[in-house]
């Protein structure tokens, strides 16, 4: 049922953005200020380990009692929060294209009942559907047809997340994929590229690493990659001789070095403290990444897309590692710019707000936007 996914694509009540990732529960509570907003609450709690796995919630209880908790603490009587599912196995966005002279009725009966099957890596009645009409333009043959932006969750992934806020207290308003909110909060920068111009999105996260090349603003390609900043923090403190950690904030006051990592410079010190063995060890780590990337995209173009990618934008915590954009653009050889969320939302905040943190607030200020009074 399309309601199941509490309308991917449209504003409802106002309340709180609320992330759940494996190792944090972030909120948001923006307010609208003339032509922008204001950040009136942010708030971010740790996640102990075996509540949230592979995407999924495990301990839906434990999570409820998480968000409360948060909830509690910034003195906030909410009712209404936005969340978002992130990008794996258990979800699908595609843009299919359809013929343009079907009436709404008829799109729907087509998308839903018809197309979505053919794209979906699951049985179809155990999907939750959402679509949006994008745009028009005639295929090869001289059709006219429209394009139509499918998106799937799981039901169980969709069930385990309403259950939780409901657990929680909260009725949620929009259940979206986490790389939709990540593109409502740089959109601005995104205009910045024109319509022939791609823009691959890499969001690295603590788990895994969410590929998302966009074009005018709209996912074409989507791809998750098991590397995040807790396997890199975990190859970094194997070569150090540290004890394991879930804590990846060793990593923010990391630089990578600059040289590139196919000469004798890669082992060299690292800023900030490192040892040779730790630079070595997080560099074959983030050379895997390059070349995650790197095949991403080749599949893309690979897919007879003629849209260039211009331009790589790094976000989530992963992205505040130093010099990690010249990492990525020596390997690829393609600009590479790490993401401000709050100087790309042009954001007031009541308090200066750490670089380091900021890369990796684009998700929940995504979904603080939808819920923004």
């Amino acid at each position: 049922m399309v309601s199941s996914l509490r309308s991917l694509f449209s504003k409802k009540n106002k309340g709180v953005g609320v992330e759940l990732t494996p190792d944090r529960v972030n909120l948001a509570r923006l307010k609208k200020k003339g032509q922008g907003f204001q950040l009136m609450t942010l708030a971010s709690a740790e996640v102990p380990e075996g509540i949230f796995q592979d995407g999924q919630i495990a301990d839906t209880a434990a999570m409820s009692e998480i968000i409360q908790s948060i909830l509690a603490e910034s003195k906030l009587k909410v009712k209404h929060a936005a969340t978002a599912i992130p990008s794996g196995r258990d979800t699908v966005t595609r843009i299919i294209p359809v013929p343009a002279e079907l009436d709404d009725r008829e799109l729907r009966e087509m998308v839903l009942n018809q197309e979505a099957g053919l794209y979906l890596p699951f049985p179809r009645e155990e999907a939750d559907v959402d679509y949006q009409k994008l745009g028009l333009f005639v295929d090869e043959d001289g059709i006219e047809k429209v394009q139509v932006l499918l998106v799937a969750t799981r039901k169980d992934v969709t069930n385990s997340y309403l259950e939780t806020f409901r657990q929680a207290g909260l009725m949620v308003d929009v259940l979206e994929i986490s790389s939709f909110s990540l593109i409502r909060t740089i959109r601005p920068q995104l205009r910045q590229f024109s319509p022939q111009e791609a823009v691959a999105l890499v969001d690295i996260q603590f788990e895994s690493t969410e590929i998302s090349i966009a074009v005018d603003g709209v996912p074409q390609f989507s791809r998750t990659v098991p590397i995040g900043t807790y396997q890199i923090q975990t190859s970094l403190s194997r070569a150090m001789n540290l004890p394991p950690s879930r804590n990846t904030e060793l990593l923010q006051g990391m630089t990578v070095p600059a040289a590139s990592p196919m000469d004798h410079s890669m082992d060299a010190p690292m800023k900030g403290g490192g040892t040779n063995p730790g630079t070595t060890a997080m560099l074959r780590i983030l050379g895997d990444l390059a070349d995650e990337l790197r095949r991403s995209i080749d599949f893309y173009h690979n897919q007879g897309e003629n849209t260039e990618v211009a331009q790589l934008l790094l976000a989530g915590p992963g992205a505040a590692i130093g010099q990690l954009d010249e990492f990525f653009s020596q390997r690829l050889s393609l600009p590479t710019t790490p993401i401000d969320p709050i100087a790309a939302m042009s954001l007031e905040v009541a308090q200066e707000i750490p670089m380091a943190q900021r890369s990796g607030l684009g998700v929940v200020l995504g979904l603080g936007l939808r819920e923004a009074w």
